[in-house]
């Protein structure tokens, strides 16, 4: 069933399409007239998009100690502590 109310939306394109493709705000009937302009509306709007998407973003990928480097790592601890003992 379709009713006949027609609503104002803002429709705003990701800042980082990776967590969301676009941001649908639905207005209010009594956004227009609480003394803002449509231009604040939308400016504010982008707004939240971009807070969300930076707030709500992929982790910082951790650097993981792979086995070669644990190798080369203990490899180097192991020559230092004996080249320190040998010249005690």
């Amino acid at each position: 069933m379709v009713k006949g109310i027609s609503r104002r939306v803002i429709v705003v394109e990701s800042p980082d399409p990776h967590i969301f493709e676009q941001a649908i705000f639905i207005l209010s009937n009594d956004a227009a007239g609480g003394g803002v302009s449509s231009q604040q509306v939308v400016e504010q709007a982008v707004r939240i998009a971009k807070s969300y998407a930076r707030t709500h973003g992929a982790p910082p990928r951790r650097r993981r100690l792979t086995t070669w480097m644990a190798a080369l790592l203990g490899g180097g601890v192991i020559g230092l502590l004996w080249l320190v003992l040998a010249l005690v």
